[in-house]
């Protein structure tokens, strides 16, 4: 048999303000999950754009160290005309030298998807060549990018051409 328990209104408010507390409580991990899923991204998406930026300082500067540092050993560099390069191409042509009197980048788009990154850009870079004169180029750019032991890192570029500015 049931037993009535007689409760003052403000008891059952009490209560009820418990278990609505109690739920909501239940409710905050779920909640919260995306909420720090997308200040991770966010912070992978900075995290990357700064590797972005790292690369165009060390190829301007033709610090070879530093692009050995930024790519994976499995590196495939793709040029806008085609020609292909791996790790040890890519970092020896820029090793030491002086291939770029500017080099720009805009338009930048991220998306990150665990440890893996697709940064887009648009590449204008001024070069010297070795006769002394300089060419331009105005090309797109698509770069993957894999986070290993918690740094961004290099795995894949390819540049596609566009028309002169």
């Amino acid at each position: 048999m049931l037993k009535k328990t007689a409760f003052k209104s403000g008891h059952i408010r009490s209560r009820r303000t418990l278990l609505a507390a109690a739920a909501a409580g239940l409710a905050m991990p779920a909640a919260i999950a995306p909420l720090g899923g997308a200040l991770a991204a966010d912070d992978d998406q900075q995290a990357v754009a700064k590797a972005v930026n790292g690369l165009r300082d060390a190829m301007l500067a033709g610090d070879g160290a530093t692009l050995r540092a930024m790519t994976m050993d499995q590196l495939t560099y793709g040029h806008s005309n085609s020609r292909l390069e791996d790790k040890a191409a890519f970092v020896g042509s820029l090793d030491g030298k002086n291939a770029f009197k500017a080099l720009d980048l805009s338009d930048h788009a991220i998306q990150v998807v665990g440890d893996i990154a697709v940064a887009r850009h648009t590449f204008d870079s001024v070069n010297n060549l070795p006769d002394g004169k300089t060419n331009t180029a105005h090309i797109k750019v698509l770069q993957v990018w894999k986070k290993v032991d918690g740094a961004w890192k290099l795995l894949a570029r390819q540049a596609s051409p566009l028309p002169a500015a």
